[in-house]
């Protein structure tokens, strides 16, 4: 049987960095990641209530999130962070208020920062949300994958890509995997940088599953 692993924990420390850096007694370990996941989901809840857009692509590549005794410092690097700003001009000052009564931030500083992605579909969220909502639009996976792929080649120059859905696909009454690939997805090299994702998305057929692999570069 072939042995499954995570491509960007495989990676840590050679091509891949950690998305929280802080340190913490083993005791208060859980804890700790227990609010990272939470300020996640806060964040990426907020920016679906107050984000408009016609595609319907929050845009929300990567939250990285680094503590500190007296700081917490949150970086969220987005596709289009324009659309945000402009439709909340005081947004992300509410989104730091929320922050701070959410998880009672008194004796620590909370510090936000959104950073623009040069090549928002060479990132495989940004994709998997494009898949997405072209699946809630009832458009074939066929083609709503070859959609991705061509926007990830044309648009963001990527040496390869992978692109997997599981699930009921195209309404069948059996859940199946359709595949397809372009390029080279080099898994088994620890020296390619390759970025991943896995995506759940709710259709009126039941819940489909989408993974991208995605070949950025080798080093």
């Amino acid at each position: 049987m072939g042995q499954k692993i995570n491509p960007l924990g495989f990676r840590l420390g050679t091509t891949q960095d950690h998305h929280s850096l802080w340190f913490a007694q083993p005791k208060n370990y859980s804890e700790g990641l227990e609010e990272d996941q939470k300020i996640r989901d806060c964040i990426k809840n907020y920016v679906q209530k107050n984000m408009r857009t016609s595609s319907g692509i929050e845009g929300i590549a990567c939250i990285k999130i680094q503590k500190r005794i007296d700081l917490i410092q949150i970086i969220i690097y987005m596709a289009f962070p324009k659309l945000l700003i402009e439709s909340r001009p005081r947004g992300i000052e509410k989104l730091q208020i929320n922050l701070q009564k959410e998880f009672n931030c008194i004796n620590r500083k909370l510090n936000i920062a959104i950073t623009p992605i040069a090549k928002p579909y060479g990132n495989p969220n940004i994709l998997a949300e494009f898949i997405a909502v072209q699946l809630k639009k009832r458009v074939a996976v066929a083609t709503a994958v070859q959609k991705a792929i061509e926007l990830a080649t044309k648009k963001a120059d990527t040496k390869g890509i992978r692109v997997q859905i599981s699930g009921r696909i195209n309404g069948k009454e059996r859940a199946g995997v359709q595949g397809t690939k372009k390029g080279r997805v080099p898994l088994q090299t620890i020296r390619a940088k390759i970025d991943y994702c896995s995506y759940t998305v709710r259709t009126i057929y039941g819940v489909l599953g989408i993974k991208i692999w995605i070949f950025i570069d080798e080093e």
